[in-house]
């Protein structure tokens, strides 16, 4: 396990702005909210994006709460370095840069993944939308909420790099939070849709995707 004592890395509130404006930005450009619930989804992942960064260099109020304990199960080592902030990192016992570390890793691929999903949902529901017509091509014929999805992907990505309290509890919360806006969003397309969003729905998982050859398979209408 990593003990150095390097320089702390907090109180660096700069960094919270610059890091939170930049995924929240990302989100805008890849979501491009419209709607009030749109909006509201957006402003619950952009809480999240705020709580995370301001752990990760602003006030490490995680490591204050746990500090008795982790004094006693990790003496000698300096939870307030960067290095050692990344909780998972140094609680396992793993070595070396944490950057590289396999949690670090995968929280990449989660995060530029769920952000790449966003996108790609985004620009099948625009093209639907402008059409009239119900999103179910592409990640629709999948599941019938990638824009959700991705955004829990996102959260969990962050979560294996950065995990701190407020954003452990927030977690279970949000996703709460988008299933109920997801089956809000669902009463509005069977009203609008009516049997087309029904077959759609029969054969489409809400957030599980389905692949194979069943996935998608609807009705010739567009």
């Amino acid at each position: 396990m990593d003990q150095s004592n390097s320089d702390p890395a907090y109180g660096l509130w700069w960094l919270v702005i610059i890091n939170s404006v930049i995924f929240i930005g990302f989100a805008l450009s890849f979501f491009k909210p419209q709607t009030k619930t749109d909006w509201r989804s957006l402003g619950a992942f952009s809480a999240f994006i705020i709580a995370l960064f301001v752990e990760m260099y602003g006030f490490p109020l995680s490591i204050f709460v746990l500090s008795g304990w982790l004094a006693t199960q990790y003496p000698g080592v300096d939870f307030l370095s960067h290095d050692n902030g990344h909780l998972l990192h140094t609680l396992f016992g793993m070595k070396g840069n944490p950057h590289w570390d396999i949690f670090h890793i995968l929280s990449s691929v989660f995060i530029f993944g769920g952000f790449i999903m966003l996108s790609n949902a985004w620009h099948i529901l625009w093209k639907a939308q402008r059409g009239h017509g119900l999103a179910r091509t592409g990640i629709y014929a999948s599941m019938r909420h990638p824009q959700y999805v991705a955004l829990v992907i996102i959260m969990f990505g962050f979560l294996l790099q950065w995990p701190t309290l407020p954003t452990l509890v927030m977690f279970p919360i949000l996703i709460f939070m988008y299933v109920r806006l997801a089956l809000k969003e669902e009463k509005t397309s069977e009203a609008e849709f009516g049997d087309d969003w029904r077959r759609y729905a029969a054969v489409t998982p809400r957030f599980f995707p389905r692949f194979g050859s069943n996935a998608g398979k609807l009705s010739p209408r567009t």
